[in-house]
């Protein structure tokens, strides 16, 4: 059997939000956070070792958090997504503050990544049943002439919020549940009953129909994909520095769909029925402590997620 998978939670930008990690409002009264119920059901789906991305200006008060906490569950090890972490060729452009994206986070964990893993946000709720998809996905999947991927797909309806836009990558999938392309829109509505994105800044809004799949950015990869990372990052800098130096970023979806369009790798999308839950707005936090609650009730989760 082949090495067991490792979960990979992108949290460099935890906090930015709200002013520091001390400010991310539990969702139930014994103090968890998200992050916790997604490590509950991580576990539950067999992970057994978490590595966390986090910025080193952030580690003291991410460890006494939230690190010391989930170490007492599961196996926890580090890594730094840092501005300077770039190809021998390349320096920080004057000015910039913005980390350098998804893809450079997962690529920060290249020395630690030895088997398959998935990968998710820090402040995102995905579902059990995602992480049970994920898992199984990744205990079976090896590389043929292809590489083998995974995304856990959800029904874009099920991710809005009624408190302003969001940014989804929206996936076409094939009869054979295998993804065809994806591509990210980074202002999505709910405009009434019906989402709409833009990209004119609302001059012009194009519909999206309810059974549109998108990418929560929940992905499970076998060790290949950080070769092409690496490989990537220099021609992606090389493209975007000279025209959006400060903002440009290195996403996940870019290099999955650049490794479709070249035939390098083949996505098997598994779909969630569950709904995603986040709090991209302040206001957004209501539904999730009421969502959390509520699946409490219907016994999915104990009262007290973890013994003392």
């Amino acid at each position: 059997m082949g090495k067991k998978p490792v979960l990979v939670i992108m949290a460099a930008g935890m906090g930015s939000r709200y002013g520091g990690l001390k400010q991310i409002d539990p969702i139930d009264e014994f103090g968890n956070i998200i992050i916790d119920f997604s490590i509950f059901d991580a576990k539950e789906a067999g992970f057994e070792k978490v590595l966390f991305i986090i910025k080193k200006s952030i580690e003291a008060e991410f460890k006494s958090h939230i690190g010391n906490r989930i170490s007492k569950q599961i196996e926890v090890e580090y890594v730094y997504q840092e501005l300077d972490k770039l190809p021998a060729d390349f320096s920080v452009p004057a000015g910039r503050v913005k980390p350098w994206g998804t893809a450079h986070a997962v690529l920060c964990c290249s020395q630690l990544i030895d088997g398959p893993f998935a990968v998710i946000n820090a402040d995102d709720y995905y579902g059990k049943e995602a992480f049970r998809m994920i898992y199984d996905q990744l205990m079976k999947s090896e590389d043929q002439e292809r590489y083998q991927y995974t995304m856990i797909g959800y029904q874009l309806y099920n991710t809005l919020t009624e408190n302003g836009h969001v940014a989804r990558g929206v996936c076409s999938v094939d009869e054979s549940g295998h993804l065809k392309d994806i591509h990210e829109r980074t202002r999505i509505e709910k405009h009434g009953d019906v989402a709409e994105y833009t990209e004119d800044d609302g001059a012009s809004w194009t519909r999206l129909e309810e059974d549109t799949i998108v990418s929560m950015n929940m992905w499970g990869f076998t060790k290949s994909i950080i070769g092409e990372l690496e490989k990537r990052f220099s021609a992606f800098l090389k493209e975007n520095l000279p025209v959006n130096p400060l903002k440009c970023e290195y996403f996940l979806p870019y290099v999955v769909d650049e490794l479709l369009k070249a035939g390098k790798a083949e996505v098997t999308v598994r779909k969630s029925v569950d709904r995603w839950y986040g709090v991209t707005y302040k206001e957004d936090k209501a539904v999730v402590v009421n969502a959390i609650r509520e699946l409490k009730d219907r016994g999915l989760y104990p009262r007290k997620l973890w013994e003392d």
